[in-house]
């Protein structure tokens, strides 16, 4: 119980389920029309468990075996999800651990709790290739919930904060298009306010908001540059030195 547990993880049951079917075919199995489709994979399973004889040859009946082991254990990682589910659903309507113990075939209340965070373990949500895999105990399930709590918390602030910095820059950018033919039309100018009409009218994620400020600093940067040239000046209507001063007062306020 306190070593990580491998898992299979994600599976095209129904496909490999497919596959079997396809050897008891080529067996000729004669009750195969009672056969349970691919995607009843309990049904299927047992079926194909109880007709195994029909495959007459060593290669087919080998890899018809390592199949179905590999199915039952899918199906046992499934169990673990769904049943942690289901007893999230009886505490939501008020059920007691006691009621719960005969259920999960534990003799106490204390064992049902336990067990109920041992299986809430394979429920949560887990990348094997940027965390250790949760620890199959009630406190590394408890320690593991805090995480996600605090991870799910840190994407909403991160949400908020986007949508509070949107509502902030977009006008400002909107404002620059909206007087870009006041500002110089040189290349480094014009292209970048061509990022900003390309990406402003579908500002929605954190990444894309990020991009919609940098494109803004980015104009900001090369009228700055093109005013001490000194040739000419950037700004060649009040609307447009007036945007580009509110853009230069909100990236520098924020």
């Amino acid at each position: 119980m306190l070593k990580p547990p491998v898992r299979i993880g994600k599976l095209n049951a129904a496909a490999l389920v497919g596959e079997l079917r396809l050897l008891h075919e080529e067996a000729e199995d004669p009750d195969l029309h009672r056969m349970p489709e691919d995607d009843e994979i309990f049904g299927a399973l047992t079926y194909l468990e109880a007709h195994a004889n029909v495959l007459k040859k060593a290669h087919a009946r080998r890899k018809a075996a390592i199949t179905r082991v590999l199915l039952w254990q899918y199906i046992r990682e499934q169990a673990d999800i769904h049943q942690s589910k289901a007893i999230d659903a009886a505490r939501e309507a008020k059920a007691e651990w006691t009621q719960l113990a005969p259920a999960l075939a534990v003799n106490t209340a204390s064992a049902a709790y336990n067990k109920a965070l041992r299986l809430r373990a394979a429920a949560l949500p887990h990348s094997p290739h940027t965390e250790p895999a949760i620890r199959r105990t009630p406190e590394a399930v408890l320690e593991a919930q805090r995480l996600a709590a605090a991870r799910l918390g840190s994407e909403r602030r991160a949400q908020q904060e986007a949508a509070r910095r949107h509502r902030l820059l977009a006008p400002v950018a909107s404002r620059l298009l909206q007087h870009r033919a006041g500002l110089d039309d040189g290349q480094d100018i014009t292209y970048w306010l061509d990022e900003i009409e390309a990406v402003l009218p579908s500002c929605d994620t954190p990444t894309q908001l990020v991009s919609l400020s940098t494109y803004v600093k980015a104009v900001i940067r090369e009228i700055a540059k093109a005013e001490r040239g000194g040739l000419r000046s950037a700004l060649r209507t009040e609307e447009a030195s007036l945007a580009y001063a509110a853009a230069v007062e909100l990236v520098t306020r924020t």
